[in-house]
């Protein structure tokens, strides 16, 4: 299935020094399946790259000048990222596992502790996204996720987060439609 080709120039904004990821998160946001984006800046979009990779995104960057790079950017098919756990309501032994847990067929449990930033966040929106609308995904970081929750917040999620007794934090969030 082929889509349109969504393109985008940010290249006077940075020049400005103007901060474009909200204008370049709300053409992604735009995208439907089979769409290409196709970002114009004066850099290499290397923080971009691994956001929208944990989006599901394979891309291409090709530089055309000092100060002109177009990176190409289109959905990968889905891989699983989670397995199934035997006791619904265990939580997992292991604080890094690779994988998010699943707790039933709803509900499922990602365990970020120990891990640099943006490494949480990335691995949370990454499962968010392959997620259906009404599952519920419960996170356990070191502290409370400031830039994860300013994004659950944008995109209309609900979440609760709960201090844990060994200072950690729990969030648990529900997947809404944007």
């Amino acid at each position: 299935m082929s889509g349109k080709i969504v393109e985008l120039d940010v290249r006077e904004d940075l020049k400005n020094k103007l901060e474009p990821f909200q204008k370049i998160m709300s053409a992604v946001k735009s995208l439907d399946k089979g769409d290409v984006f196709v970002l114009h800046s004066t850099i290499k979009p290397t923080p971009l790259l691994t956001i929208m990779k944990t989006k599901g995104y394979a891309n291409e960057v090709e530089k055309k000048a000092d100060d002109h790079f177009v990176t190409t950017f289109k959905k990968k098919k889905r891989s699983l990222l989670f397995w199934k756990k035997d006791v619904a309501d265990e939580r997992p032994p292991c604080p890094q596992q690779d994988s998010p847990i699943a707790l039933d067929e709803t509900i499922f449990y990602l365990d970020n502790r120990g891990l640099e930033p943006p490494q949480p966040m990335m691995r949370t929106l990454a499962r968010l996204s392959s997620m259906k609308n009404g599952e519920v995904l419960t996170i356990r970081n070191d502290r409370l996720p400031a830039f994860l929750i300013e994004e659950l917040n944008q995109l209309g999620y609900e979440y609760t987060p709960k201090e844990m007794e060994d200072g950690s934090v729990e969030v648990t969030i529900v997947k809404k439609e944007g």
